[in-house]
């Protein structure tokens, strides 16, 4: 049996898109599940839409969410070279070769005769598919235009027949008729590959056994077979995927905007919890678990519970994933990730890794922290209206009898550094009042906070404002209720 081997063959247009990242996923799975190779291979036939510097963004991304490859351009093995501008004189001895089997032609048709073609069939109101009338030259006129110079390109040539069926592991047995095939270009006339042939050739020459891709590529398979046909070759296994989708009509698209895996990573999301969620996009495990590690992935992984349909983006689960993935780490692990988002969002001498505490039950994305943490820094002008909450069911009366007794309680405590006094002080207050629990620490949290939501409590922020400050914040709030009406 041969030895499983997938490939992702990214172009270095830019940043990563998503659904390209869930496809190198899927590729990943597939190989590992059956203890395969997994290559990389880098697609830049289309040199008018490189960018610099994406290869390295591939290399990158790849590391980050431990899709780590067997074979690649830095990780050289005997298939290469893994960059397709690096193979040139390949595709073309290929290209010729198909000629002499009779897969292709040589087509020196320029793109006047293309258009006439292409506006004949618009007004006709009939879809447009080119006939190429160099089909009828002979080998000696061929040898002559291409001796004299005359700029040409190869064609593939698809004669009529029975209609062309390929599998496909997600989507079945698909039949198409080969009338409706265009015979497209293989080799442009500046010696380079198109895409579609490029492809074929060396996923040929680089044994791949699997070949995983979106569903926009069906249609475009036929073609491919006839391809493997005319070489004799034997065809992959396709495994065709559907796409992921930013709303019920339209794809996510790096091209529309949409955010890349860069994108997320820089707004706070885990690149383990980004890989996680991206595997349910279009694949469901059996049984219940969402959260999976990338070993329990591989485990878990079948080509058969991949769905036919497309799967939409959804941010909001996205973030509890993340949330998911910040509260199973340790204390420690979690302050260091923290760190970055503390540098301009915390300047007052307060203990971080206390911080980093009452954050990690209640941050869900990391770029979240500054917001969630500014009133440390500076106290925000806010409405005196913010005590009076119908639900604590406070007035007036009951905060400011409120924030005395939580102003007595900070003037008492000698030892600041010790948390547990402090909490202990205010956790007697609602007792001693006769109050409820959120009608004491709602106007306390307000006052020292001047915010509605904030990620610690009436029991927690005093002590990392600090006595002085959280005394000053209170003064502040007392004058605000007696000033009310």
């Amino acid at each position: 049996m041969k030895k499983v081997r997938t490939r992702f063959a990214p172009s270095p247009t830019g940043y990563m898109h998503i659904g390209n990242l869930r496809t190198a996923l899927y590729e990943y799975l597939v190989a590992k599940k059956e203890d395969g190779d997994f290559i990389l291979r880098i697609e830049d036939t289309d040199q008018a839409r490189l960018v610099e510097g994406s290869v390295e963004i591939i290399y990158d991304t790849l590391a980050q969410v431990g899709l780590i490859h067997d074979e690649g351009p830095d990780k050289p093995g005997k298939f290469g070279p893994y960059v397709q501008s690096e193979r040139l004189p390949m595709y073309k001895q290929y290209a010729l070769d198909l000629v002499k089997l009779k897969g292709a032609h040589v087509c020196f048709c320029q793109e006047d005769i293309i258009q006439g073609q292409r506006d004949a069939a618009e007004k006709a109101g009939v879809p447009f598919k080119f006939t190429d009338p160099c089909h009828f030259l002979t080998q000696d006129q061929i040898d002559q235009r291409v001796s004299s110079g005359e700029a040409y390109v190869i064609r593939q040539t698809i004669k009529p027949g029975v209609s062309t069926i390929f599998h496909d592991e997600v989507y079945g047995d698909i039949e198409v008729e080969r009338e409706i095939l265009d015979e497209q270009v293989l080799l442009k006339s500046d010696g380079f590959p198109t895409y579609n042939f490029a492809n074929v050739i060396d996923d040929h020459t680089m044994e791949i056994t699997h070949v995983v891709r979106g569903n926009e590529y069906l249609s475009s398979t036929p073609k491919y077979n006839l391809l493997y046909e005319a070489f004799g070759w034997e065809k992959p296994i396709y495994i065709h995927v559907p796409p992921v989708m930013k709303d019920e009509t339209h794809k996510l698209s790096k091209r529309n905007g949409d955010a890349s895996f860069q994108d997320l990573v820089s707004k706070g999301y885990l690149p383990q919890a980004i890989v996680n969620y991206i595997a349910l996009l279009g694949w469901s495990p059996e049984g219940t678990q969402e959260i999976f590690t990338l070993e329990e992935l591989k485990a878990a992984f079948s080509v058969s519970r991949i769905s036919k349909s497309g799967a939409i983006f959804d941010i909001e689960k996205l973030k509890w994933m993340n949330g998911m993935y910040l509260r199973a780490m340790s204390l420690e692990q979690f302050h260091q990730t923290c760190l970055p988002y503390y540098t301009d969002a915390i300047h007052i001498k307060c203990d971080l890794k206390e911080v980093s505490k009452m954050l990690q039950q209640r941050v869900n994305v990391l770029s979240d922290i500054p917001e969630m943490v500014d009133f440390l820094d500076s106290f925000p002008e806010y409405d005196v209206s913010m005590y009076f909450h119908p639900k604590m069911k406070t007035d007036k009366g009951i905060c400011l009898r409120a924030l005395d007794a939580s102003l007595h309680v900070y003037e008492e405590i000698k030892d600041w550094d010790d948390l547990l006094e402090l909490q202990t002080k205010l956790q007697e207050l609602p007792a001693l009042l006769g109050f409820k629990n959120g009608q004491v620490y709602w106007p306390i949290r307000t006052a020292v906070t001047g915010k509605q939501f904030t990620p610690g409590g009436a029991l927690e922020i005093p002590y990392f404002l600090g006595k002085e400050e959280t005394i000053r914040r209170t003064l502040i709030g007392i004058e605000k209720l007696k000033a009310v009406e």
